[in-house]
């Protein structure tokens, strides 16, 4: 799940991050317009904190998949970084 460079896991760190973000942003405004004028201002804040204490550890396996599957388009694998990956039989 790793290309084996240093660092490299700061991107699949981004992408969990902005996703959790996103989502958490998708819920805030759906909640929001679903009960304006009287929204739940304590349930969005402390389901808010506790959504985003958990969603970054949830969504982490999701997030570095997805980042090395931007990797992988843009950069793709060079002949280097396949050896000792060889599928025996494969052609």
């Amino acid at each position: 799940m790793e290309r084996g460079e240093q660092g490299y896991q700061v991107g699949s760190y981004m992408f969990n991050l902005v996703a959790a973000e996103l989502i958490f942003a998708a819920i805030f405004l759906g909640v929001l317009y679903a009960t304006w004028p009287d929204a739940p201002w304590n349930l969005l804040l402390y389901g808010g904190m506790a959504f985003m204490l958990i969603a970054p550890f949830v969504l982490f396996p999701f997030s570095k998949t997805l980042f090395l599957a931007f990797d992988l388009t843009f950069r793709p694998p060079a002949p280097g970084e396949l050896v000792g990956h060889d599928v025996p039989g494969r052609v």
